[in-house]
């Protein structure tokens, strides 16, 4: 078992998901409904899955959640790169949340193969 609110890669999460709300806040409004909802709905099931398996008892448990927050980080990094295409907010905050998405990606996958 982990703490998790010690683990780095459920604090960078954190710090991601504050990120990307702020990123959201300067998207069209017409988006509220789609984009915006599920950036925030993708970047608050990183750390949630990180937290969540820290609780399993094995490792392979943990693995799994692991795994299902980096599909997360991809699924964001994905809708970030859609706002990239359509030119939707501030350029420089879009970078630094695909800078740390990136980031978070790797962390988790070293976390996870470390864990085994």
């Amino acid at each position: 078992m982990h703490n998790f609110r010690n683990l780095k890669i459920w604090q960078k999460s954190m710090d991601l998901t504050d990120l990307t709300l702020y990123y959201t806040s300067d998207l069209p409004p017409s988006e509220r409904y789609n984009l915006i909802d599920q950036m925030n709905r993708s970047s608050c099931s990183i750390p949630s899955n990180i937290a969540e398996g820290s609780g399993k008892r094995t490792i392979n448990h943990f693995a799994e959640f692991l795994t299902t927050a980096l599909t997360s980080t991809f699924e964001l990094e994905t809708q970030l790169l859609i706002c990239e295409r359509r030119k939707y907010g501030n350029s420089e905050k879009l970078q630094n949340c695909l800078a740390l998405t990136s980031e978070v990606q790797k962390m988790v996958f070293a976390f996870r193969d470390n864990l085994k």
